[in-house]
């Protein structure tokens, strides 16, 4: 596909997906959403690529859904294909559930301004790193919709149900600095240390990690969220232990440590996953 909303590049280990609408404060259209969904594919099938940074260009990460339709903008049952009520998929709910599924460890580097879908896509990622005097906002009922992009389930267990009304039931525009306090974003650092940082924590995985235990981890937390109980998790813990345990990155993890060396992991995410993976779809 070519890419005409986004930039992506790979180097080390790191892949770094750059949304490119800087003029339109990379506002989020449908062309946005196809291009995003299209490299989430790119990553989990390049066992090159140990984690994923997601940036924006320019002053802000993602003002929201673009508003260039005027009144109509989320009007989905108009136009040349129009959806119904059982046929329309929000985009950002797209996005969020395809980072979901993803095997790779997938960093937000908010570089500035993330409103409506431009804060509620990262809410899949894994690790949301802000810098100092950014806005944030959930403004659905200012404009009169509801939050999409799987909010409902993915904000009230970042931040708790309490947080979450707050600021839906609200909309406004708040500080960076209280989304780190609420636990939204991990740390807020300055401008220019921004990707360096996302970098480092990039790098640490991809030169230090098996690249299987990190795609199996990911994906044991992310579906656990809805666990009805710990034990439901223990055998999910025992299943996974008992495989890996068994495999040859699990000889090559302890051999590497005890003879105190760099470890040369061999499984790929792309075909050496267990035989209970992916356990939610089944």
């Amino acid at each position: 596909m070519e890419y005409r909303t986004i930039e992506y590049e790979v180097a080390d280990g790191v892949a770094t997906l750059t949304l490119n609408r800087p003029e339109k404060m990379n506002a989020f259209t449908g062309q946005m959403c196809r291009e995003l969904l299209d490299v989430l594919d790119r990553v989990d099938e390049d066992d090159e690529v140990r984690a994923l940074i997601v940036t924006g260009a320019g002053r802000a990460f993602c003002a929201g859904a673009d508003l260039g339709g005027g009144g109509g903008s989320f009007d989905n049952a108009r136009g040349e294909n129009p959806d119904t009520l059982e046929s329309h998929r929000d985009g950002g709910g797209l996005v969020t559930l395809r980072l979901y599924d993803c095997k790779k460890p997938v960093i937000a580097a908010i570089n500035g301004a993330a409103v409506g879908v431009g804060i509620t896509m990262t809410l899949a990622m894994d690790i949301r790193i802000g810098v100092p005097g950014s806005k944030v906002g959930f403004v659905f009922a200012r404009r009169g919709i509801v939050p999409e992009a799987a909010s409902s389930w993915f904000l009230t267990r970042a931040v708790g149900i309490q947080k979450a009304t707050e600021w839906a039931f609200t909309g406004r525009i708040f500080p960076s600095e209280e989304a780190l306090d609420a636990g939204l974003f991990s740390r807020l650092v300055p401008p220019e240390q921004l990707l360096p940082t996302a970098r480092a924590i990039a790098s640490e995985i991809a030169e230090n990690t098996a690249p299987v235990s990190v795609a199996l981890t990911r994906q044991m937390f992310w579906k656990m969220l809805g666990a009805s109980s710990p034990h439901e998790a223990h055998r999910l813990d025992s299943k996974a232990v008992f495989w890996t345990g068994r495999q040859p990155d699990a000889y090559e993890g302890v051999t590497s440590f005890l003879e105190k060396r760099a470890p040369r992991f061999s499984m790929k995410p792309s075909r050496d996953m267990p035989p209970f993976y992916p356990w939610w779809k089944t």
